[in-house]
């Protein structure tokens, strides 16, 4: 079992940027996939992007793509979403999501640990 803390939302300005942390517990935190997902006002939870538990392959929704990246430090039990160039349709607030050994899924159903979340607000 995994307990997943994400961290580094805030208030940010149209074009700006924000780095989100996922801070996870337990010993196999290697053996994840990684996952962010968003929910906006009124809106369903959305997949952001995912990252395989080898950090060798990452996959986004079309609407991030080339905007975010996402990293892993496993030795840190720690996922990253780098978001750049942010839009104010990105405000949501934020969760990370973790499945154990799996391929990675766009749907929610697909991993079985989730964070409380993070609210990230972009101001036009």
């Amino acid at each position: 079992q995994v307990q997943l803390v994400e961290s580094g939302g805030g208030l940010v300005q149209a074009g700006g940027s924000l780095r989100l942390s996922c801070a996870a517990s337990g010993r196999t935190f290697s053996r994840y996939t990684m996952a962010w997902f968003r929910q906006g006002p009124g809106k369903e939870r959305e997949f952001v992007g995912a990252i395989s538990w080898s950090g060798g392959n990452t996959y986004f929704a079309d609407s991030v793509k080339g905007r975010f990246t996402i990293s892993r430090d496993n030795a840190k039990n720690t996922v990253y979403l780098q978001m750049n160039s942010l839009k104010p349709e990105d405000t949501a607030v934020y969760h990370c999501a973790a499945n154990y050994y799996s391929g990675a899924t766009m749907t929610p159903s697909g991993y079985a640990y989730w964070g409380q979340g993070t609210q990230v607000t972009v101001s036009s």
